[in-house]
């Protein structure tokens, strides 16, 4: 489920990219170019809204809940470890086997004094 994730992100990135770049900004008719643009109010005429910009409001909430899906997903996982995938150790005996004994060294004779 986590690669798919990843896939319909990357995906919808590059929708968003392509919407918004589709998009014309606001007063780039004619008129605005010769300082004619001032008819529009505080934050922009709010006329019919274009099929790019429900778009662009669609796949931005879909951006931002598989943003918030894989943040959490990176920092919910459980625990990877090394450890965990390796075999458990070969039992030991229970008692101990003994170390081979060295010859032992033959006393070298000292000459009597």
């Amino acid at each position: 489920m986590g690669l798919a994730l990843i896939f319909i992100h990357i995906f919808v990135c590059i929708a968003l990219i392509m919407i918004v770049l589709l998009q014309t900004g606001k007063g780039t008719d004619m008129g605005a170019a010769f300082g004619g643009g001032g008819s529009q109010t505080l934050f922009g005429s709010s006329g019919a809204s274009t099929f790019l910009s429900k778009a662009t409001t669609v796949v931005a909430v879909v951006f931002m809940l598989t943003s918030l899906t894989l943040a959490y997903r990176a920092t919910h996982r459980a625990p990877e470890s090394i450890l965990m995938d390796t075999r458990p150790p070969v039992e030991q005996p229970a008692t101990p086997t003994p170390l081979p004994e060295s010859p032992a060294q033959p006393e070298t004779s000292q000459p009597a004094e």
